[in-house]
């Protein structure tokens, strides 16, 4: 029988048949249902694509194509869609068909350049051979853990001042995932406070209770913050008050973001204080939601901060169940995503890529609502000025400068952490007067005011206010405040080198100027002597031409070495 003789109803059921078998790998039963079982009665939602894979991943240890395609099937999204999620993530490994699946135990160690200076190449070179083929090494960007140099993670334990012999034995010990509770106590007694003691002679909540009950008004709040000159420390630097109107004014329902992915090479600060004090933090997002008029709260932290997590899960729970929600989503290795639209995709269950603006964030951000984005500690410090007033927060700093800063020092001086010094301190008093000095034998002859893209100094210029917009005039900015201190016995082109090497890594491959751009610059330095010419003309494209701030700063530890350490680059 030829088509033409078939009846038009059995062609059209055939038709319908064929369009309800779906195209592409066909859902295991068995990975379906071990899928449904982790799921449990959890919604099924695009936004949870990302917690739902490391679900998965952290009870099979990898993501199979068999349990991608059953996540697809049951978030009812394509198995693309699942697929380029968790491949632009560094901390999820896909095993496909005829691969295998990768050791049990990762020990990821920090090539970062705080850990660089303190031997961590000396650890890749040695551990695989003397941990077995049982355990995968591997280097891993930033960590966020460079005052404990050289540092480590096995499994999803962090080692401070890690060596062979203590990752050895951690690794034989099988004690690769320890209790928050262990973990923030061995904190804490590196020098952190009791957790609680908030501000206000260590009140819990006190500001927020005055809030709350009408003893403070959300003008009165608002305008203290702005006389406070409190502004955005993830980077930005923008007024923390003048952005709290800006989303307020904004039609509701309004959510916010907070940002603890801090991902900049030698910056920990957010890390410390949250392993110290979280309620402070909390206190002081709180209070930005009543102000603002917030309805859900999403609280996005790094993958590398496990401890901080289950702490602050812990703290959390404690909370009377009440308006606004809040959500702790967790991140997956993705420097990008700590660029404030790209973690707000991020959040989305999404590819971590900035978006383009306009729209700007405050008016049409996470979910499509107007989003108040913030930094950790940011937060952090809105109860202490509340409670203490603006003028005790602005009456700090030195050289005409206001305000506070934390500082995360590392590198060759013999007392690295996060140090709370007055706005506007210059490099050689931080050393001198915070720090104990440099280590022994050792001479300041450069640091970096910013972190990975802040910019590289000479000693010479070591007494340039540290501060907003005082760094700027010499090709530099201060970022999140990371300050990475180089001796005698370093170079500025090898630092600037692991920098480069770092953004070439982390570029989220969006924009050509950057994708290719970073890879490009890196060929380039790598020469024994540089052409200034062309860097020069990569450098200008990049800073014109990239989407975020990632492409457009990337150069400028280049472009520093090139201004500041000739000697070092061109013959």
């Amino acid at each position: 029988m030829n088509q033409h003789m078939i009846p038009i109803a059995v062609q059209g059921a055939s038709r319908e048949r064929k369009r309800q078998r779906p195209k592409g790998r066909q859902v295991d039963v068995a990975a379906l249902q071990q899928v449904q079982a982790l799921l449990g009665a959890s919604p099924r939602r695009r936004d949870l694509l990302i917690e739902y894979l490391h679900l998965i991943q952290d009870a099979y240890g990898c993501l199979s194509a068999a349990h991608l395609a059953a996540l697809a099937s049951e978030l009812r999204l394509a198995q693309v869609e699942v697929f380029e999620v968790a491949s632009f993530y560094h901390h999820f490994d896909i095993v496909l068909e005829g691969e295998s699946a990768p050791p049990a135990l990762t020990v990821r160690v920090c090539d970062g350049l705080p850990c660089e200076l303190a031997g961590a190449g000396e650890l890749l070179a040695h551990l695989p051979a003397l941990l077995g083929r049982d355990v995968r090494v591997i280097s891993a960007p930033c960590i966020g853990r460079c005052e404990q140099a050289p540092a480590v993670l096995v499994g999803q334990r962090a080692l401070a001042r890690a060596s062979c012999e203590s990752v050895a034995t951690t690794v034989a010990a099988d004690d690769a995932g320890p209790g928050a509770a262990a973990l923030a106590a061995r904190s804490a007694g590196e020098g952190g406070a009791e957790a609680g003691a908030g501000s206000g002679g260590g009140a819990l909540f006190a500001v927020l209770r005055d809030c709350l009950s009408g003893a403070r008004t959300v003008e009165s709040v608002i305008a203290e913050l702005e006389d406070s000159g409190l502004r955005g420390l993830g980077g930005a630097g923008f007024p923390a008050g003048r952005k709290w109107r800006i989303v307020r004014e904004e039609p509701g329902p309004r959510l916010m973001a907070v940002n603890i992915d801090e991902g900049e090479p030698g910056t920990f600060k957010d890390r410390y204080y949250l392993e110290r004090n979280p309620r402070q933090f909390i206190e002081g997002m709180l209070i930005a939601a009543w102000a603002v008029g917030i309805d859900d709260i999403y609280v996005y932290l790094r993958d590398e901060y496990h401890a901080c997590r289950k702490l602050l899960q812990r703290e959390l729970e404690r909370l009377a169940p009440a308006e606004p929600r809040i959500h702790l989503r967790r991140g997956a290795g993705a420097y990008i995503c700590g660029e404030e639209s790209a973690m707000i995709e991020s959040i989305e269950g999404k590819r971590g890529m900035p978006r383009l603006r306009p729209p700007f964030v405050a008016q049409k951000g996470l979910f499509g609502r107007p989003t108040l984005e913030h930094n950790f500690e940011t937060l952090y410090w809105v109860p202490e000025i509340l409670a203490k007033g603006a003028k005790w927060f602005a009456s700090h700093g030195r050289h005409g400068r206001k305000g506070l800063r934390s500082f995360s020092v590392s590198g060759r001086v013999k007392l690295p952490g996060v140090k709370l010094a007055p706005a506007g301190i210059t490099a050689q008093e931080l050393i001198d007067e915070y720090c104990g000095g440099m280590l022994d034998g050792h001479q300041l002859y450069a640091y970096l005011p910013g972190g990975a893209s802040g910019g590289i100094l000479p000693a010479s210029m070591a007494n340039i206010a540290l501060d907003f917009d005082t760094l700027q005039p010499y090709g530099c900015f201060i970022g999140s405040a990371a300050i990475i201190v180089l001796s005698q016995h370093d170079s500025a082109r090898a630092a600037a080198g692991n920098m480069m090497r770092f953004f070439r890594h982390e570029s989220c491959g969006q924009c050509t100027p950057c994708r290719a751009g970073t890879a490009k610059a890196v060929g380039l330095i790598e020469q024994p002597v540089w052409d200034a010419s062309l860097l020069g003309e990569l450098s200008q494209v990049m800073r014109d031409a990239s989407i975020c701030g990632l492409g457009q700063a990337a150069p400028n530890p280049v472009d520093c070495v090139l201004k500041y350490f000739p000697h070092e680059v061109i013959r």
